[in-house]
């Protein structure tokens, strides 16, 4: 997925209040997206399981919503 499509999707990503990102490491959460792209980092916050994750956008392999 190319930089701009990434950042486009994670900008409708902002707008669910669930999505599936799936990190270049493999790890795999799901939950809310925070993005900021100014900074091209964000944050995944799955509330049923308490946890968080940051990220970068190079972190990022693919986005479902």
């Amino acid at each position: 997925m190319s930089r701009n499509a990434l950042v486009e999707t994670l900008r409708k990503a902002t707008r669910e209040e669930r999505v599936s990102v799936e990190f270049s490491d493999g790890k795999k959460i799901e939950g809310a997206i925070l993005f900021n792209e100014m900074k091209g980092c964000g944050k995944v916050i799955n509330v049923d399981a308490e946890i968080s994750v940051d990220f970068r956008i190079d972190q990022i392999r693919s986005i479902r919503l």
